[in-house]
């Protein structure tokens, strides 16, 4: 809360005149007798009385006349023969004293003390405020009539003027409700004394608020009602004890009012910046600061816009500027109150070079790839907080500091040069992870991995990972630079060895994949993002009604994707658009193929109020320019599941062979719609989402809407500060024989 001091009114002034004259000889009077001078002679025509007293022959010889005295020419006696016992005289013989024993004493009857004056103050006291709940004598007559109530928590109640216009009015009870002191009274402490100290400690803290407001004169006036019994009051003959158990009693169904007679709202006189005005752009950094004179005495807004100032300020290049305290001075009078903001702009600079701590581990180079913004650009303090959370992402680092450093200060109206100097802590480069579950569907799985995230220098990971499962088997290696030649720009390669067994096909399968990616994160959403690669493939597949085949599969698989939502796992508002295409090359049999898989994904949010957000999304795909025969079953279109059509078994949506296996298809078409409502339980953390998917697979490259299959459920969210954590329950609507009649997903993030 910025500082505010008090500005009385003008008072006349008062002219004071003294004579000095008198004073002075006064003082120069005291002078003269305090000052150590020698004493003058006496005169020898003094008369005749004085010279009686002092002889002439004293004037002579003062000395000698003043030692020619009995007492002078008597010498001193020995003192010590004088403090000898023999010496000092006999005491005299102590009188006899006698005493009555006790029981034959009588003693003076004791008579009571008067009662202490603080005592019977303090009861008098006591007794006025247990009168005050009791009529609430004068409270009546000072109620605003009319008043507007407003209920603000137990038994306590606000009352406004009817008349007068407060803005600030709503602010002003919610900041009451979660600092009232009556408000933490509980049922079984409430009394009397505490009633009575909190409501007046309440009324003082409405006085404080109406100030942060710009109400320097309000008056705050509590008063207390309660319902009372037919006949009445507490009787007189009533002791101590039960007249406290009734007041307490009434104590707790009393209703405490505050009336609140604001007065006027203070307005900004003079604003101060500091030395803004003097700066370049002047009127840019004047326009951040959002209170001009005029506007009402706000001290939250004031703290605000200190921190708006000083954010403008950043991101137009003073990176030294600092701001100091606000003060504000109240002057009652014409109601008004001076503002100054102390501000230092220090200058405009442009960013240099960033410079590691530890070059071996992420160099220099490296940390520039990082940073948004390069050498010469004006220097910007969002784009520093930026590159801390960047360098904070890459998981290589557990802290680190972030801090400008000058080269060379402004000068001749061109804006000085910083560096960036970056302080690195190392965080743990290996992970070991390990995964075992069973699923109704893919039965048994155990997962392992290792990687090493920075062992080629800088952000080269190596991963070595594996699978073992009842329907997988997996043995793999993967390296990945991130943030490659840029930020957010991902080079992987990636080599496997993979058996697989699942209800369309069994394949043994040998890939090895390279890609380059644009990526999105969390940190940074993007609105872009790209990704291209080479990818190729020996495999061996079979399904149930065709016997094993080798496929040597090459790929160029592309993607394009615009993301306009609000949040990259949880979106409440916008859309999104991707785009698959896969030119492909395909052997088998001596029979060489050539198709180009595409898919396309869109979706769309839009919020009803505050607390649901409808979600729709479509998903079409076709695979051209050749027969689902000579297209490998890996490499075909399937649907079913938690990620696609909910209710219903993994690729168990589309075309069936005679053994009742899926035989996946050219075309694809997925429709799902979602309602995702907040509960407000677990402060806001819980939702529910029913839905209804719907989707087919078809045999031709077009996509079709023949044998549409639905499924339809129930979602369960809950909030983490990593996104939603997302629990489905599905049924399918139009199953057919052999489909399950329930699916339960669970993963993290919305379906889409």
């Amino acid at each position: 809360m910025p500082a505010v001091a008090w500005r009385r009114a003008p008072r006349a002034k008062v002219s004071l005149r003294y004579d000095l004259g008198p004073v002075l000889a006064t003082l120069a009077g005291i002078g003269i007798v305090l000052s150590p001078v020698a004493a003058a002679a006496q005169s020898r025509d003094a008369d005749d009385a004085l010279k009686a007293l002092i002889p002439d022959s004293a004037l002579d010889n003062p000395e000698a006349w003043a030692l020619d005295t009995d007492a002078a020419r008597t010498p001193a006696p020995d003192v010590s023969t004088l403090l000898t016992p023999e010496a000092l005289p006999p005491l005299p013989a102590m009188p006899a004293i006698t005493l009555d024993w006790p029981d034959a004493a009588e003693l003076p009857t004791i008579e009571p003390l008067s009662p202490d004056p603080d005592i019977a103050d303090a009861r008098a006291q006591a007794e006025a405020a247990g009168e005050l709940l009791d009529k609430d004598e004068g409270a009546q007559g000072t109620r605003i009539a009319n008043a507007t109530l407003v209920n603000v928590g137990k038994n306590v109640i606000l009352a406004f003027p009817p008349d007068v216009e407060m803005p600030d009015r709503s602010a002003i009870v919610e900041r009451f409700k979660g600092l009232s002191a009556l408000s933490t009274l509980k049922n079984d402490e409430e009394n009397l004394a505490q009633l009575t100290r909190r409501s007046k400690a309440d009324a003082e803290l409405l006085q404080q608020i109406l100030r942060v407001y710009g109400y320097y004169d309000p008056d705050v006036i509590p008063s207390t009602d309660r319902p009372t019994e037919p006949g009445g009051t507490i009787p007189e003959n009533d002791d101590a004890a039960a007249r406290a158990a009734r007041r307490a009693a009434e104590a707790a169904a009393a209703i405490v009012r505050f009336d609140i007679q604001p007065g006027p709202q203070y307005t900004f006189a003079k604003i101060t910046l500091g030395d803004v005005m003097a700066a370049r752009d002047a009127q840019a950094l004047r326009a951040a600061y959002h209170i001009q004179p005029g506007d009402p005495i706000n001290s939250d807004k004031i703290l605000l816009e200190k921190d708006s100032l000083s954010k403008e300020l950043g991101e137009r290049g003073y990176a030294f500027a600092t701001l100091g305290d606000p003060s504000l001075v109240i002057d009652h009078e014409p109601r008004t109150g001076d503002l100054d903001q102390p501000v230092t702009t220090g200058g405009i600079y442009r960013f240099g070079h960033v410079t590691s701590s530890d070059p071996a581990y992420l160099s220099s180079r490296h940390l520039e790839r990082i940073a948004r913004f390069r050498p010469g650009d004006l220097y910007k303090r969002s784009e520093m907080d930026d590159l801390r959370e960047g360098l904070l992402a890459t998981s290589l680092v557990s802290t680190v500091g972030v801090k400008t450093r000058e080269v060379s200060p402004p000068a001749n109206g061109e804006p000085g040069v910083v560096d960036v100097d970056v302080t690195l802590t190392k965080a743990p480069q290996r992970t070991l992870a390990g995964l075992i579950g069973y699923s109704s569907g893919q039965g048994f799985r155990l997962e392992g991995s290792w990687e090493h995230r920075n062992l080629f220098p800088p952000e080269g990971m190596l991963r070595v990972r594996g699978v073992a499962g009842t329907q997988e088997q997996l043995a793999g290696v993967t390296f990945r630079k991130n943030n490659f030649r840029e930020r957010d720009q991902v080079l992987t390669a990636d080599l496997y060895a993979q058996t697989l067994k699942n209800p369309a096909y069994d394949a043994n399968t040998l890939s090895a994949l390279i890609t380059l990616e644009k990526q999105s994160t969390l940190i940074f959403q993007k609105p872009w993002t790209y990704s291209f690669g080479l990818e190729l493939v020996g495999t061996q597949e079979t399904t149930a009604t065709k016997p094993k085949a080798t496929y040597v599969i090459a790929a160029l698989p592309l993607r394009g994707a615009y993301d306009a939502s609000d949040n990259l796992l949880d979106p409440t508002r916008g859309w999104r658009l991707s785009l698959r295409v896969s030119p492909e090359i395909s052997t088998t049999n001596g029979t060489k193929s050539t198709y180009v898989k595409s898919q396309v994904d869109a979706s769309i949010y839009h919020g009803v109020g505050s607390r649901v957000v409808l979600a729709a999304r479509t998903r079409l795909g076709s695979i051209q320019g050749t027969s689902l025969d000579n297209i490998a079953p890996s490499r075909r279109f399937y649907a079913g599941g938690g990620a696609s059509i909910r209710g219903f078994s993994y690729q168990r949506v589309g075309p069936l062979d005679a053994t009742g296996e899926p035989t996946g298809g050219r075309s694809l078409t997925e429709f799902s719609l979602e309602a995702r409502i907040k509960t407000g339980l677990f402060g806001g953390a819980v939702g529910v989402v029913p839905f209804v998917d719907a989707g087919t697979i078809g045999p031709k490259e077009t996509p079709t809407l023949n044998g549409m299959r639905i499924g339809a459920g129930l979602g369960l969210r809950y909030q983490t500060n990593f996104g939603p954590i997302r629990i489905d329950v599905g049924t399918p609507i139009n199953r057919r024989p052999g489909d399950s009649r329930l699916g339960v997903y669970i993963a993290l993030g919305q379906a889409f």
